[in-house]
């Protein structure tokens, strides 16, 4: 089961949108289509809200952080995180400036390479976790800092493995004498990770300064000493690890790799990466680096990587569910506790609400005179209580950095292949990435 989403999606046909299937010990409700998944994640979110825990990710993080936190911590952390992260400027100018720094920083690693084809998934990687590090940590780091592309190398590794044949008999049958290969190895990476961010949450903890809070890190710390009378209080060690690792995690790779599908697609779909950057030359022109306000006058570029994020299928089997209590659901009893996959994959190729669910078509975000236009079934960051705080953050980033990139260059395949040739199938794995490529950057 490289690719259970697929399986997932043919099952439903089969027995519509609502089915169970049993994987080792435990039954699953798998929930498929726009209309069923938004009626479990929204319409009955306090029921569907809570996160399922597989035997892995029970064992490596105990209902603790905010991307696998489990109940009144999982409540605690998220708003404590969601606040902080808009106060040091999620969604405003003060990050959209990081942000544009960035991608021009990133782009002179584009121009290095001087039109030859080149993988642009390490420098891609680097550039978008500067943007969580800068808010994290309060400072970003050199594309060639060895500790900074280790971590990035051990969240790429944990992504791939989280789906591997090993991994999935361990989460069917979690037994110990499982825990080998992939599994162990998963365990090790996490605890390399977690032992970087401590070592800087105890040296930020040391030289801590009250009127000097300038990260995320700094911030928990300030609340750690508010609460250090409460015995109950979830601003612990343990928690601030696993919620920047989760912030790392989820802020290096989903938006990266939504990007270097976009890249891919227009090397792909050399008329559309056109259409953008005449609507660029028209809208922006080529002085000035693009600002988050042009948005609203480029529909065409905004449908664009809209497009990209639906048909690029970023986690295509959502993160799991769980429900919170016994409820009833289109019918059917289902106990408290059930592990629930609400399938994104079934969503962002809903037949019922894309007119080409399975073909790039931008024009499924524009009307007939050109405007953008919302969908509801556009999904990609999930829905209800557990949609992703990196929401607004991560939509900021997808336009500023694609719109600065196709500013500045033209993405062609490496000589002899052909567009038609590009491979635009996933790897397997947590978060669905193009199969490697190179591209060549030609400066405009």
């Amino acid at each position: 089961m490289n690719f259970p989403q697929k399986t997932m999606c043919e099952l439903a046909e089969q027995y519509g949108p609502v089915f169970t299937f049993h994987m080792g010990m435990k039954k699953y409700v798998v929930l498929t289509g726009y209309e069923a998944v938004k009626e479990a994640l929204v319409t009955q979110a306090d029921d569907f809200g809570e996160r399922g825990l597989n035997a892995m990710n029970s064992h490596n993080f105990q209902g603790k952080g905010i991307l696998f936190g489990v109940g009144e911590s999982w409540k605690t952390m998220r708003r404590f995180t969601l606040s902080t992260l808009r106060d040091f400027g999620m969604g405003r100018s003060t990050i959209e400036d990081r942000i544009i720094e960035e991608a021009q920083l990133l782009m002179e690693v584009f121009t290095q390479h001087q039109g030859k084809p080149f993988d642009v998934t390490t420098p891609m990687n680097s550039a978008v976790s500067n943007i969580i590090c800068v808010l994290v940590f309060g400072n970003r780091f050199q594309y060639d800092d060895a500790q900074f592309l280790r971590l990035q190398q051990l969240v790429s590794e944990n992504v791939r493995l989280a789906v591997s044949p090993m991994s999935q008999i361990y989460n069917a049958f979690p037994v110990p004498i499982f825990r080998i290969g992939d599994i162990r190895k998963m365990g090790k990476n996490k605890i390399e990770s977690s032992s970087y961010f401590r070592k800087v949450y105890k040296q930020r903890k040391e030289e801590h300064d009250s009127n000097d809070v300038r990260s995320f890190i700094d911030r928990f710390i300030a609340k750690q000493n508010e609460e250090h009378k409460n015995p109950h209080t979830f601003f612990e060690e343990e928690n601030m690890v696993l919620t920047v690792a989760n912030l790392f995690g989820a802020g290096t790779e989903t938006t990266s790799t939504t990007l270097r599908w976009g890249l891919l697609f227009m090397m792909k779909y050399p008329h559309i990466q056109e259409k953008v950057q005449a609507e660029i030359e028209n809208v922006i022109g080529r002085e000035r680096p693009p600002r988050i306000d042009d948005r609203k006058r480029m529909p065409y570029t905004d449908a664009v990587v809209h497009e990209t994020q639906r048909f690029g299928n970023i986690v295509p089997n959502n993160l799991l569910h769980e429900t919170r209590t016994d409820t009833t659901f289109r019918g059917y009893h289902i106990p408290k506790g059930t592990p629930v996959i609400p399938l994104l994959t079934s969503v962002l190729y809903d037949k019922t609400q894309w007119q080409t669910p399975h073909q790039f078509n931008p024009g499924h975000f524009l009307d007939a005179e050109g405007r953008f236009v919302k969908n509801d079934a556009f999904m990609p960051f999930s829905a209800g209580r557990r949609i992703c705080v990196g929401e607004t953050l991560a939509k900021m980033e997808l336009f500023l950095f694609f719109t600065s990139f196709l500013q500045r260059f033209t993405f062609k395949p490496p000589p002899g292949v052909l567009p038609e040739d590009l491979d635009i199938s996933p790897c397997p794995g947590l978060t669905s990435s193009p199969v490697p490529y190179k591209l060549c950057a030609i400066s405009r």
